[in-house]
């Protein structure tokens, strides 16, 4: 959930504190950590959208629900420095553009609904999200995200919230979301605003944006599965070696190399992370691998790096 609320706002240019909206999380969920953050207003409205949509994922969706997360989204009634409508379907001026680039070279993406049809669209959108629940969630899922986009049913925060139904609807088909799609959204953003634009200014047919959607879904499983055999292994590791002694440097680039240490790991490299002596490193090396727990590349010299035994 952390990762789905970061990666989330990331994609409309806002980066949030990992820390604050873990620990936001935690607290909303009854789960204690052992070095609670703080977490601003900001964060803590966004948290609280996104544990609602899962918590209480089989609860109907309605003009009221959706109002309170917009508000929840947006505590000052400003987006940047302007004034937009919070807690309310939009309204004012037409056409609603959806726009990129600087002042003076802006290009529309996509116009929106007129205002006017907005709350009847809703009233549809609502009535077909509430109702039967087909075999496949999945699916459900990718509609529902390409239909609120469209819709555009709010001055701001229409991403946002279009990726928090998507959760919302995945959590009734699963149970446990153990994966962030917004993650992999993110890692493709540019041909996730591609794809939303030839769809929505298409002829209707929805196939590729569905076949996309199920690509990230897939991709978001499988970083997930990397990810969590890294923590079991890690978990292992230590289990395994309850009785085994290590000083704090030793245990600091254990741990980095479990959760993917970037290049080889050579005894510079060691002298560095733990700001010690070259001789102090290369001693904390050969520990290591008498315990069996590092063993030397094949590769010798200048090039001499060390690797995890397992």
């Amino acid at each position: 959930m952390t990762e789905d609320v970061v990666r989330s706002s990331e994609i409309e240019g806002e980066l949030l504190n990992r820390d604050s909206v873990r620990s936001s999380i935690a607290r909303h969920l009854g789960v204690t950590l052992p070095s609670a953050g703080s977490s601003n207003h900001y964060t803590e409205g966004i948290v609280q959208v996104a544990v609602d949509a899962v918590k209480n994922c089989n609860m109907p969706l309605d003009k009221e629900r959706l109002f309170n997360w917009h508000a929840a989204l947006f505590p000052t009634g400003r987006s940047g420095m302007y004034r937009i409508t919070v807690a309310d379907w939009r309204q004012g001026e037409e056409p609603m553009l959806v726009v990129s680039g600087a002042m003076g070279k802006e290009r529309v993406h996509y116009e929106a609904l007129p205002s006017s049809v907005v709350p009847r669209e809703m009233d549809r959108f609502m009535q077909w999200f509430n109702g039967d629940q087909p075999a496949n969630q999945l699916l459900k899922a990718a509609v529902a995200h390409l239909w609120f986009v469209a819709v555009h049913p709010f001055d701001d925060g229409n991403g946002r919230l279009t990726r928090t139904l998507t959760d919302m609807l995945i959590a009734r088909g699963t149970g446990m979301q153990c994966y962030s799609v917004s993650a992999e959204i993110l890692k493709s953003r540019k041909d996730y605003y591609a794809i939303l634009e030839r769809t929505t200014c298409g002829d209707m047919d929805i196939t590729e944006w569905l076949l996309w959607f199920l690509q990230r879904i897939e991709a978001a499983i499988i970083t997930s599965e990397q990810s969590l055999r890294g923590v079991l292994r890690k978990t292992e590791f230590w289990n395994s070696h309850a009785d085994t002694e290590f000083n704090e440097r030793q245990r600091k680039i254990i741990n980095r190399l479990y959760d993917g240490f970037e290049g080889p790991l050579t005894s510079s490299k060691w002298a560095k992370i733990c700001h010690c002596s070259p001789d102090t490193a290369l001693r904390d090396i050969t520990s290591l691998i008498e315990k069996g727990v590092l063993v030397k590349a094949p590769s010798g010299g200048r090039n001499t790096h060390y690797t995890l035994a397992d």
